[in-house]
């Protein structure tokens, strides 16, 4: 029995950046979570899949991440996805360089 489908966001890097990048409502590439577009049709999401890895020069690697509701927007579900968001384990770096 095939499994439900699970709300996504539609995750990549950025290509000159190699920051972490979603896509939202509009096409357009975001460095936060909680502006991207959360899929909950599977046939949709393969479409915004294939529109993400069809502009290699903009962001590479797109894939489909798994995300729950939060209070101020998509969470992630899975700990490197958290780890991703947050950006480099080393503070002095990165998003977390100004903690």
């Amino acid at each position: 029995m095939p499994r439900d489908f699970t709300p996504k966001v539609v995750t990549a890097n950025a290509l000159l950046e190699g920051d972490v990048v979603y896509l939202d409502d509009n096409g357009n590439w975001t460095r936060d979570l909680a502006r991207a577009a959360v899929i909950t049709d599977e046939a949709d999401a393969q479409v915004r899949l294939l529109d993400a890895s069809s502009r290699p020069a903009e962001a590479v690697g797109a894939y489909l991440a798994d995300v729950k509701p939060g209070p101020n927007g998509p969470e992630p579900v899975h700990f490197r996805e958290e780890f991703r968001r947050t950006g480099p384990s080393n503070h002095c770096h990165g998003k977390q360089a100004d903690l």
